[in-house]
């Protein structure tokens, strides 16, 4: 290997951690309860494929987080860790401080981990978060029709696979039944929707089926949550539905919830504020034992039932306000930027863990488990969601509906820029402005979880950060037969292919050596436009380059690998004229241009790809 293969092999591992075994790691983590044969083989998937590979990105590249170190949230889950750990001076029980130290980090590493997913893979978030609640739903409906099969009245539904109790088993069919109606709330396309509402309704029922009363006041409070988000007719007709809903539980179930009592709630969070008043300020210590047996139990709990006293009694007051600040801040911040699905998909997971701790847990920093489910998951999302949309490059400019009369207004006197077999797909408005069709696909394809409209203006967005100059987005809209537009600004200038069919050979040599170094900087700075030719290429009036359509492009955690300089490459030598210019009569120029901004290994990887082609 040569030196400068050694060289960039710690950006490749930094990669393809970021690229695809965080992603594999994050959906076993969403989806691995219900298949695998129990938790202990979760705790390897997940040290494996998310936390130890997130500890080796954070070796690998210590300055990309910066970031993750400035944002609130993150800076009160260290205090809160660090003041954890400190607690185990005045512990009455301590394993031993290694020992101790392996669920906070894991439990930091969490975080780290998500942000470097949503960093980097953004768009994978939704088909992750996707296809973990289709594995849940089918496990789900598996064993709730085992469960129908040998229904007694006194039975309480346990999942399958690592699931062991009723109640941690309803902590996660609460988690995917908010899944199912947060996207039945913010999806626009009909499919997605008829699909949510019944996915939705098994997870409530198996959630029922648990005889857990939790869940229900948990889910509730994410209901109303996400009601104020997304208040529309959809947001009507959940709060009827819950009224409804709420009824009818009533009438039909209220022996089942209501025949087992307080399950010593009440007993079990008296005794738990008396130990409290021991120690208030800075708790009994992060693994002091906790075991109490309220009279006529007949045995001993080792929690208080209720994240909130948990923390209190183990690390006080001092470590109650950071935990507290934790869940505030993560509310207040989704609030803000409420028009992103991703935003409030996160804020009502939190919602719901929120409602749930209320009444469950205790262990403030565990293993991965049910637990995590309520709080560490959302708060993670919440992080990395957060410091992606203040560096813009998580897109929050919000999508508007677009009735065909308000459409068929807007086209009014458009000129046709571009159009093909269908139809018009780029128009320039009366204003000036440019309106990009993005037809319906019938069949599947990514554009169904992230719209080719959104990714043209989320790559804008991106690209104008990295100093890169593209056509500034006015609006998003979603059109009534399915299709999507972005309108947008124009850039002022012409083609490359243009002016250099207008240029003399001194000028398109000059014009060349510029290009060459103008897409070394593309590649230096991993971006992948995989569009790229001339016709893709804007000369500025002002001087220099900027780029349009935009919606096929990946930017890469780091600069892109030879290979992808050599795909790219190939791409531009389809065209007949690119071809000749750049490859036959300037060959020269623009090695020499992109030389200026790549590596000699890279411009050599350039050359060699050109001779094979010729």
């Amino acid at each position: 290997m040569h030196l400068s293969g050694l060289k960039n092999t710690p950006y490749r591992v930094f990669d393809f951690i970021c690229l695809w075994i965080l992603p594999a790691g994050f959906f076993m983590l969403l989806c691995g309860l219900f298949f695998l044969p129990d938790r202990s083989v979760l705790h390897k998937f997940y040290y494996g494929l998310f936390s130890i590979p997130a500890l080796i990105a954070l070796l690998l590249r210590p300055r990309d987080f910066k970031e993750l170190l400035r944002e609130p949230i993150f800076i009160a889950l260290i205090l809160f860790i660090a003041w954890a750990l400190t607690s185990l001076i005045w512990s009455p029980q301590t394993e031993g401080f290694l020992g101790e130290l392996k669920p906070p980090l894991h439990g930091l590493f969490l975080f780290v981990g998500c942000f470097l997913l949503i960093r980097h893979r953004e768009d994978l978030l939704r088909p992750l978060l996707f296809g973990a609640a289709i594995v849940a739903l089918a496990f789900t409906l598996k064993d709730l029709y085992l469960f129908a099969r040998g229904f007694v009245p006194v039975l309480r539904m346990v999942g399958g696979g690592a699931f062991d109790n009723p109640l941690l088993s309803s902590h996660l069919f609460g988690f995917f039944c908010v899944y199912w109606l947060s996207l039945s709330m913010t999806c626009r396309r009909m499919p997605l929707l008829w699909l949510s509402l019944p996915a939705g309704a098994i997870m409530f029922a198996a959630m029922l089926a648990t005889g857990s009363r939790t869940p229900l006041v948990a889910l509730i409070l994410a209901a109303l949550w996400i009601s104020m988000n997304c208040w529309n007719r959809r947001s009507l007709a959940l709060v009827s539905t819950m009224v409804i809903g709420g009824i009818a539980i009533a009438e039909l179930l209220s022996q089942m919830l209501i025949e087992r009592g307080s399950s010593y709630r009440f007993e079990i969070w008296q005794i738990a504020l008396h130990k409290i008043a021991e120690s208030p300020w800075i708790g009994q210590g992060f693994d002091a034992p906790f075991g109490v047996s309220p009279d006529g139990i007949g045995y001993i709990l080792e929690e208080p039932h209720s994240f909130a006293l948990g923390v209190l009694y183990y690390v006080g007051i001092i470590g109650f306000l950071p935990w507290v600040f934790m869940q505030f801040k993560g509310l207040l911040t989704c609030w803000q930027y409420r028009v992103h699905p991703l935003f409030i998909l996160a804020s009502t997971w939190l919602a719901y863990g929120i409602g749930a701790g209320l009444t469950e847990g205790g262990g403030i920093l565990s293993r991965p488990k049910e637990h995590w489910f309520l709080l560490p998951i959302p708060l993670a999302l919440i992080v990395a969601l957060s410091i992606s949309a203040k560096a813009k490059r998580l897109l929050t400019q919000p999508v508007q509906a677009l009735d065909r009369s308000a459409a068929e207004d807007m086209m009014i006197d458009a000129q046709v820029i571009e159009a093909d077999g269908l139809g018009p797909k780029v128009l320039q408005l009366k204003d000036g402005s440019f309106l990009k069709l993005f037809r319906r696909r019938r069949f599947y394809t990514s554009g169904s979880y992230n719209p080719y409209s959104q990714r043209f203006a989320a790559n804008c967005q991106r690209l104008r950060e990295l100093g890169i100059t593209t056509p500034e987005v006015q609006a998003l809209y979603d059109l009534h037969d399915g299709s999507n537009a972005v309108q947008y600004h124009p850039l002022s200038g012409q083609t490359l292919r243009h002016v250099l069919a207008s240029a003399s050979p001194a000028e398109r040599q000059e014009h060349v050596r510029k290009f060459g170094e103008f897409m070394a900087q593309l590649h230096e700075q991993g971006i992948y436009f995989r569009s790229l030719h001339l016709g893709n290429v804007l000369v500025l009036e002002g001087g220099g380059f900027g780029l349009i359509d935009l919606a096929d492009m990946r930017i890469y955690p780091s600069s892109l690998s030879l290979s992808l300089r050599q795909r790219n490459l190939r791409h531009m030598q389809r065209y007949d004229e690119d071809r000749a210019w750049l490859f036959d009569e300037h060959l020269q120029a623009l090695l020499k241009g992109y030389g200026m901004k790549a590596s000699k290994q890279a411009v050599e990887c350039l050359q060699k790809q050109i001779q094979l082609t010729h």
